[in-house]
This record gives C-alpha cells, structure tokens and sequence, in this order.
C-alpha cells in the first residue's frame, strides 16, 4: 500500500555534507503494506540518506540490482537473481551490492538497520559506526521461518550497539539478550486516520457502496495471524452485520478464505485510501488468532482504528489487552459469541452522542501522547548518542579478502 510523501521541512535536518547514511536490511517489501519501516524512515529521511534493500526478487538471466525512488527520497534497492541460483551466490550478491552503498559512505556516519536477522548472512560484511536492529517482530514463529534465524539472531545480537523492539510482549522476550533495549510500540500518524471522522467529506468508495450497515472492518495482512474460522463464525452468528476485509493475503491461500453473502473480500489498498472507507464503517475488528505467530505481535492498526474514531473490537492479543483493553479503549473477546456481545454494546454506545462523545474525549486524550514523528526523534537521539562513542571505521579491505577467500 503505497502513502503519499509526508510534507518534511528538509531544511531542519543535517547538512548535504553531514548528512549520515542509513542503510536498512529488510524482509519487507516497501510498496506491500504501509507500516512501522514506512513510518519510521520516511521521517529518517529528513536527518539521512535513507537506502532500503529488500530481499531478492527472482527474475532475469544476471545478478544485477535495480533502484526505485520512494517517499521522502528513500531509495529503495532490489537485488534481481536469476531462478535457480545458489543460496550462497544469492547472499554473496547481497553482500556485494552493500558493499556497493557502504563505499560511498566515506567521511560520514554510516548506520546499519537491520529488520531481519538473516541479511546478517552477508551484512557482517561491512563495518558501520552504529548497527541498529529494529525487532518489530518475531520472525522465527511465522510461516516458513528459515531455521537458521535463531543462530542469526544471537550473532546480530552480539554485534548490534542498539536494539529497538516493536512492543511490550518483544520487550520482555528480549530482556537479558541485550544490554541497551529500548520499546518502541506501535505508534500513530493521528491527523491522517483523523480524517476518517469526517465521513460526510469523505467520498464513499465504490466497491464498498453496495454493502450495507452496520460495517464491521479490518485493515491489514491476511495472513497465518488471521482468525478465519472466527470471521466465519462472526459472520454466521450475525447475518445482518457486514464484515469488509481489506488488505493482500500472504502465505495462505486466497480460496481458503470464507466465503459468505456477508464477508467482503476488497483485497488491498492504498495507505491514502484507508481513512476513506474507515468512515464508512460502524465498528473496527481484529480477529487475530492466537498462535505462535501473534504471541508477541503489538498491532499498529489498534491505534489507527482509535484515531478513526472506531470502536473497536480485538482478540486478546497481549499487547493489545494492555494497555487499550484494561483502560477501556478497545472491547477484548476471545470468541465469537462475546465478540458479537461485544459488538452490540459498541453499536448502542456509537448511537448515544453523549456516550459516544465521553468515549472519543477518553482516546484522544490517549492518543494525545504517541505519534511517529516522537518514535524516530527517540530513536535517532540514542543513534546519535551511540554514534559519538562509535571508533572511527576502519579499513575494510582485510575483512572483503576474508569474505572472497571464503566463497572460492
């Protein structure tokens, strides 16, 4: 889901001169879905140059790399390997295209972000003055996770200076594995899902303008974390509710999904698109399943349906029960049966202008606390902090004849 480019003021950050070079190992595809990477180095971009390297994409007849120009000036790599190449060519060719990046680093800072432990298969290669790992997830319990994660992870560990996590749950799991964490949960982009309370200035959009109310809706990945025997069961227990499913399956099959006349598939969209059909809903849901895959998973979407202005609805994932659950901001329940209960005291609340005022007053008063923009200058400020500790760089050479002398 592609965003529109946020309106920065370049002329705050570092001068051209200065200015550090960020370079981000992901398992993520930028134009998926817009989330936690999206936020966060679209805002780096106003204090670095921002280079984000993605996974290989299988395709053509050479090892070769193409270049994409994203929001805010990221620039978005994609090492291209042609099927049926070696894993160990594949990684030596990702190692060979930062090295690539990192040579054009010299006489400024260079930072390594890394959002998955396997890049750290080729990113040893390099030295940097500050290596991040940014543990948004625990990528070892999903779906067709690569054994070697666990032996990655310690040896990234082990050489990161700073390691942000992606909520509480993350926060607790890692405690003891590192001695410089810091919990950096979902946060909020509140003006752009503010919007979606504006409903009446916001067009209804066409493909959702023949379902009728109430609308009950989710944003997001359909993936291995999606409760689809509850959805089915929601949508069984209550006929008349409409639940509008929006967003790309992965690593399921699309025609396990079920099928009935009050389940809407709408497939994915774009991250400026979502607030425009939110305003038509009448409650927001996240029938997460729980599973290995959501045991520590703290969901970015809890805050944006709550910006919308959605009741919400959720399964008791951990890192949504606290704080949003125990404080009254989102209504828990682990089954159908209380979920639809619950989704009938919310619809009768939203009906109450008092009730549903009082309600609204309560989240933004909440909300009021947490944006991205607070995130990266939090993160940045402990990057900066490590980087003026940092050694100068020394010379790589060495370590590249060690790397070469290993591939032959």
């Amino acid at each position: 889901m592609r965003a529109a480019v946020m309106p920065f003021d370049q002329s705050i950050g570092e001068s051209a001169a200065t200015r550090p070079l960020l370079i981000v190992l992901s398992h993520l595809r930028w134009d998926f879905v817009f989330q936690r990477p999206q936020h966060v180095l679209t805002r780096a971009t106003r204090y670095c140059d921002v280079i984000y390297i993605e996974e290989p994409v299988f395709e053509g007849t050479e090892l070769s790399h193409r270049t994409l120009m994203r929001e805010n000036g990221v620039r978005v790599v994609q090492p291209l390997v042609p099927p049926g190449t070696p894993e160990a060519d594949v990684i030596f060719h990702q190692g060979d295209i930062l090295e690539m990046f990192v040579d054009g680093a010299v006489g400024r800072s260079l930072y390594l972000w890394y959002y998955t432990p396997m890049a750290y298969a080729y990113g040893h290669r390099v030295d940097a003055d500050v290596v991040i790992f940014d543990k948004m997830d625990e990528l070892s319990a999903f779906k067709f996770a690569s054994p070697q994660l666990h032996v990655l992870e310690s040896l990234l560990l082990d050489r990161a200076d700073v390691v942000f996590t992606g909520g509480a749950s993350l926060q607790k799991a890692a405690t003891g594995r590192h001695e410089n964490l810091h919990c950096f949960p979902s946060s909020i982009d509140v003006a752009h899902f503010g919007a979606a309370r504006n409903g009446a200035t916001l067009p209804e959009p066409e493909d959702m303008a023949d379902i009728s109310h109430p609308r009950i809706g989710f944003f997001g990945v359909i993936d291995e974390r999606i409760n689809l025997d509850l959805v089915a069961e929601m949508a069984a227990a209550r006929p008349d509710w409409q639940l509008v499913m929006i967003g790309p399956t992965a690593k399921i099959d699309p025609a396990s999904l079920p099928q009935a006349p009050n389940i809407h598939w709408l497939g994915g969209k774009a991250y400026p698109e979502l607030p425009q059909y939110m305003a038509h809903w009448d409650i927001g849901f996240m029938p997460f399943a729980l599973n290995d895959a959501t045991r520590f998973i703290s969901p970015t979407k809890t805050p944006e349906f709550l910006a919308a202005g959605l009741p919400l609805l959720s399964t008791p994932i951990h890192d949504v029960v606290e704080p949003y659950g125990t404080n009254g901001y989102v209504e828990v329940a682990a089954t159908a049966q209380t979920m639809v209960e619950a989704g009938d005291r919310l619809i009768a609340t939203r009906a109450d202008t008092e009730s549903e005022t009082r309600r609204l007053a309560k989240v933004d008063s909440f909300l009021a606390g947490s944006s991205w923009d607070k995130t990266w200058a939090a993160m940045y400020a402990e990057i900066k902090r490590f980087d003026t500790l940092a050694p100068a760089r020394s010379s790589m050479a060495a370590g590249r004849e060690l790397v070469e002398a290993s591939r032959v």
